[in-house]
């Protein structure tokens, strides 16, 4: 599990190191706020926890925890909450080791497993089930079509003077373009040109094709005007699409959580929803300070992403593999959320996915 901030180090060499009682009462009030979503006192932990402490020397203990900066006060008579330091603390070296129910892992396994070749509907069903089984909100991001290795091109005529090309990327990606062509040619002219597009172009990737497209294929005879259609419009063919990327689920459970329920809340919540370009420059970002973390999640507390927007929430992703292209998947929440079992979530749907992508794999009925 690889969950350091991306500045944790300048973040916490300050603070000294924690003594044993100070750990294990910051571990408590982390546990305690995340539950009841409120002030964590003294004497609730004296009260429901193990510790063989009195209150007074738990109240003690965590002043000192609130003056080194991993508890805060919200107001005079309240308990402590964490900070983003506390929080940070309790993730990396505090939380159990997160694990999921074997009931939860076969849900996954089979409402995802069955799904991996149908990339967009794979996606839509993981943002579902991250966000039903965390009460958060579910995020997926599919794989940069850009990287993908060019499986095979297909033309397929329409009316109207169009023609619909069918890219599939290895991994189960598809992009599809409709182009204008005058040009009414037969289907076996269609299939020749086809044939030969993907003896020249297959098995390298989109980014590769539109930067030597040309050298590639300047020296075939075509009458049928669709190699020059295709070096024209080699930008859109082969280009990112600049939308559609991004897949959210379970707006209507994270809307349970006590942090959304006055408008304003809601309002900057669905504001950040709405910006599909920076919410997707955050999850690329994520997987860029970390590219070696495929099947592991990544763990970013309030303004750790450096976006302003994103103080008060946390966002737990895994980047997951579809061939030789990687995607995310994850959940955001507020920082007040259940830590080891958004890490688990998102780390069983990733393998998940990870593991059906090796290859075939058994057929499962999806549960009842």
């Amino acid at each position: 599990m690889s969950t350091s901030g991306a500045n944790a180090e300048d973040q916490h060499d300050g603070p000294p190191a924690l003594s044993d009682r100070e750990r294990t009462i910051l571990r408590l009030v982390v546990e305690e706020f995340v539950d009841a979503a409120g002030p964590v006192g003294s004497r609730s932990l004296a009260k429901d926890s193990s510790l063989d402490l009195s209150a007074a020397s738990i109240r003690n203990t965590m002043a000192d925890l609130e003056d080194m900066g991993y508890l805060d006060h919200p107001y005079t008579s309240a308990g402590r909450v964490p900070t983003r330091l506390g929080y940070r603390t309790f993730v990396d070296e505090l939380m159990d080791t997160p694990q999921l129910t074997e009931v939860e892992q076969e849900v996954l396994k089979m409402r995802l497993a069955r799904l991996v070749s149908d990339t967009d509907e794979l996606l839509r069903e993981s943002t579902r089930l991250l966000s039903t089984l965390s009460n958060l909100l579910g995020i997926a991001l599919s794989p940069r079509l850009s990287t993908g290795v060019l499986d095979r091109l297909e033309i397929v005529p329409l009316s109207g003077s169009r023609l619909m090309f069918v890219l599939s990327v290895e991994g189960g990606l598809v992009k599809t373009i409709v182009l204008g062509f005058e040009s009414d040619l037969k289907r076996s002219e269609i299939d020749r040109v086809v044939s030969i597009l993907n003896e020249r172009l297959a098995g390298l990737t989109l980014e590769e094709i539109r930067e030597t497209h040309e050298e590639r294929v300047k020296d075939l005879r075509d009458q049928t005007g669709l190699i020059q259609l295709v070096v024209e419009e080699s930008a859109l063919l082969f280009s990112e699409p600049e939308e559609g990327r991004l897949e959210f689920g379970g707006t209507e459970n994270i809307l349970t959580q006590p942090e959304f329920q006055e408008p304003d809340d809601v309002r900057r919540l669905i504001e950040i929803i709405e910006d599909e370009d920076r919410v997707v420059q955050v999850l690329e970002n994520l997987f860029e300070s970390d590219p070696d973390a495929v099947g592991q999640a990544i763990i970013r507390i309030g303004g750790e992403t450096d976006e302003e927007e994103m103080e008060s929430y946390s966002i737990v992703t895994s980047p997951y593999r579809l061939g030789d292209t990687v995607g995310t998947l994850g959940v955001i929440g507020p920082t007040r959320m259940d830590y080891p079992r958004a890490v688990a979530l998102v780390e069983n749907a990733a393998d998940v996915i990870n593991r059906s992508g090796d290859g075939p794999s058994e057929p499962s009925e999806p549960p009842a």
